[in-house]
């Protein structure tokens, strides 16, 4: 799994039917800062509100996702997250000039070639997993449905599906490498059973369905004029059936388990919705879209719970966004008092920085001996100079400014900071810039604990 966030390199269109308003609309992805994630935008509505790809945002499961925010609704939204998460994309805008994407074929493979088509760019920023530890588990047991995490260090999933039904038997899928996403499942059509159809047009829904955008499985006899009925009803001149296979139209399958890897296919887009990439092992029997969304919102709370003390994620093996040397032509600092080794992610709201202690920092030799603890007005300083880096970013040559701390608040020291210890420090803007002044929140985190936090006021100030 990729360490770096990823958003696309130019902006891409697709255009079709939307399944179940029946609405044709185009679907632009557009390329978005690090740290944005997945937000819709309705651009025929006034205002053109935005739509956050967040579980809360939920209103709807008939058949699909459908999400609401600012007066605007967006219907359908599965297939697109998954080829967003399929792809390992973190930061994307979706535009769309009308209720609902695209169903394209019923999959979500249109998508995958457009935003392969628009090329990946990798950010300066680390991708903010959330690394599931502990069991989660959601079930259903009128509808015989468990979805279930636990806690593994990659992203894999397996779905059963069982319809009691003569075509479809008991079909398992699995995702164990999501790389494979792409080749393994982004190609798996949407499916309904033919008992189904009539009851979905009557309740106003799938009004853009057809036979080349979902698979029609046929689980009973089909009466005499029946056919007929359904070539009606589907808007075709004729349609068929094969008794040996039971599918509409003597469709082919891409694979044997094609309806259980759709069902893959729309888990991986109900997840995205928890907000960030997940690290864990789902184990899904029977899922849904309505328990999808249970299980991401279980999630979620989880994720919530753990906010407050969460540490940048951060490899020493990954080169750094800019080293000792970069940070010494920025900074005026020099020994002993250039306090940052790293600057691990940095994009237009935060910067991540990495301060190594040693027993040979010079401090140590008088506080205290015997007992060397880092003293708080330095962990505070290498807070403000990781800020620095923030701050100078703003201008398009920093090494003519000089970035000045003027002010600090709410600064707590949580634990101690002694020799051998890692700090990870974000700092990040609060507030915009206005007349060279900007005000950001900095933590300082040990081994995943919080060690420091604060608010700090900068200025930057042009050299003369």
């Amino acid at each position: 799994m990729n360490t770096k966030q990823q958003t696309i390199q130019k902006a891409v269109s697709v255009s079709g039917v939307g399944l179940h308003t029946g609405v044709v609309a185009t679907m632009t992805f557009l390329p978005a800062p690090a740290h944005h994630g997945y937000k819709f935008q309705r651009v025929d509505l006034p205002g053109q509100p935005i739509v956050d790809a967040d579980v809360d945002n939920v209103v709807d499961l008939s058949r699909g996702t459908t999400l609401e925010q600012n007066g605007a609704r967006i219907h359908t939204v599965e297939h697109a997250l998954a080829s967003l998460v399929g792809l390992q994309l973190d930061n994307i805008l979706i535009q769309l000039d009308g209720p609902e994407p695209p169903i394209m074929d019923g999959s979500s493979i249109k998508f995958i070639e457009a935003l392969q088509d628009a090329g990946i760019e990798e950010q300066n920023a680390y991708r903010n997993y959330f690394e599931i530890n502990e069991y989660v588990h959601y079930k259903n047991p009128e509808k015989d449905i468990e979805i279930a995490a636990l806690p593994l260090n990659d992203y894999r999933l397996t779905v059963m599906v069982d319809y009691n039904s003569r075509v479809i038997t008991s079909q398992h899928a699995f995702l164990n490498d999501i790389n494979m996403f792409s080749s393994q499942i982004a190609n798996c059509r949407t499916f309904v059973f033919l008992h189904e159809l009539e009851m979905l047009y009557k309740q106003n829904l799938i009004k853009g369905g057809d036979l080349t955008n979902a698979i029609v499985i046929v689980d009973r006899d089909v009466r005499e004029g029946e056919l007929d009925y359904l070539a009606d009803l589907l808007n075709k001149p004729k349609v068929s059936v094969n008794k040996k296979e039971g599918i509409l139209n003597n469709l082919d399958l891409h694979y044997p388990n094609e309806m259980a890897r759709h069902k893959l296919l729309d888990l991986v887009g109900d997840l995205a919705l928890v907000g960030r990439p997940i690290k864990a092992q789902i184990l899904a029997a029977r899922p849904g879209h309505a328990a999808n969304v249970a299980f991401a919102k279980k999630i979620k709370k989880l994720m919530q719970k753990n906010a407050a003390n969460t540490s940048p994620a951060y490899d020493p093996t990954q080169p750094p966004v800019y080293d000792f040397h970069k940070i010494a032509s920025l900074l005026p600092h020099r020994y002993p008092f250039q306090m940052i080794d790293k600057i691990i992610a940095l994009d237009e709201t935060s910067v991540v920085g990495i301060k190594n202690v040693t027993m040979n920092e010079q401090y140590f030799m008088g506080h205290f001996p015997g007992n060397p603890v880092m003293p708080g007005v330095l962990q505070l300083e290498s807070m403000a100079q990781t800020g620095g880096i923030l701050v100078l970013s703003t201008v398009p040559d920093p090494e003519n400014y000089w970035p000045y701390l003027i002010g600090i608040e709410n600064c707590r020291f949580r634990r101690n900071v002694v020799p051998g210890d890692t700090v990870i420090f974000r700092c990040e803007f609060i507030s915009p810039m206005k007349r060279g002044i900007v005000k950001m929140s900095g933590r300082g985190y040990v081994a995943g604990q919080l060690v420091c936090e604060a608010e700090m006021i900068a200025s930057l100030v042009k050299k003369k």
